[in-house]
């Protein structure tokens, strides 16, 4: 059986940007796969804090240059890559300059919520993807991490499920305690949609707030993982009221957890 290949999306990774237990986590745990003999790839949005000079981001010309449709507009993208320090892994970073080149990630200074967000969110998701297809790199699982990515596996068994690099391809969305209050426009739901995505798909969207970030990814997802043992009263409601019956395990970070991980992958794909 030839190795598998796992691609991870995720809203950050150390040591490029840490602002939260993403950042340790996805971290660890490719390198963990990859050394088990996964093959990997890793993209995350490349935020305005991460500095290009100091972490020797570089722009891949033949990656780059496509249109992603959000809503009525269309966006230039832009892709960079830099290899993490003392390991065999380069990062791949999904830019614009319109969502990512301001000096902060969710919030601004004043600590608002960006009320772009939702844009920002669905740009990563669709870039993710197209640059995944520009690289002729077709992944066995794309495992996706914090409420950024959760549009990803409804586009998988949507838009994208006859795509020659994601046919038959399997998710994981783990999900983490970085509950926001903001809720978007109605609006949201017509610049998440895309081909193959019929009216009642975005159901669970429909409260455009965490929680329906949080369903989007619970829904469509493959398997399903929570982050941590300790959680805010508001990740708790939610758990209690919108995700009472889904499946949803706890996911540690250390090396029990890695295990879980290797072994889901591999039974994923059986």
């Amino acid at each position: 059986m030839s190795k598998l290949r796992i691609l991870y999306v995720a809203s950050e990774i150390n040591p490029f940007l840490q602002t939260s237990q993403v950042a340790d986590f996805v971290r660890k745990l490719p390198q963990a796969m990859q050394e088990k003999g996964m093959e990997i790839r890793i993209l995350v949005p490349r935020f305005g804090l991460i500095n290009e000079r100091k972490n020797r981001l570089h722009e891949v010309v033949r990656l780059s240059g496509i249109n992603i449709t959000v809503g009525e507009e269309e966006k230039p993208l832009i892709i960079k890559v830099a290899s993490v320090p003392n390991a065999k892994l380069q990062v791949y970073f999904i830019d614009n300059e319109d969502y990512f080149h301001r000096k902060s990630i969710f919030h601004d200074k004043e600590n608002n919520f960006h009320p772009d967000n939702d844009e920002r969110a669905i740009f990563f998701c669709k870039g993710a993807l197209e640059t995944v297809k520009k690289l002729g790199w077709k992944p066995d699982i794309v495992h996706c991490n914090d409420w950024i990515t959760s549009f990803i596996p409804m586009y998988l068994k949507t838009t994208y499920k006859n795509d020659p690099i994601f046919k038959d391809v399997k998710s994981v969305f783990t999900f983490y305690d970085s509950y926001f209050s903001h809720t978007f426009g109605e609006d949201i739901l017509g610049k998440v949609k895309m081909i193959d995505i019929e009216d009642e798909m975005l159901d669970p969207l429909k409260s455009a707030d965490f929680a329906g970030f949080i369903k989007m990814g619970t829904k469509y997802a493959d398997v399903v993982h929570r982050y941590g043992e300790d959680y805010s009263e508001s990740l708790s409601e939610i758990l209690q009221k919108d995700l009472a019956e889904e499946e949803i395990s706890v996911v540690k970070d250390d090396d029990k957890s890695f295990e879980d991980y290797y072994n889901l992958y591999n039974e994923l794909v059986d």
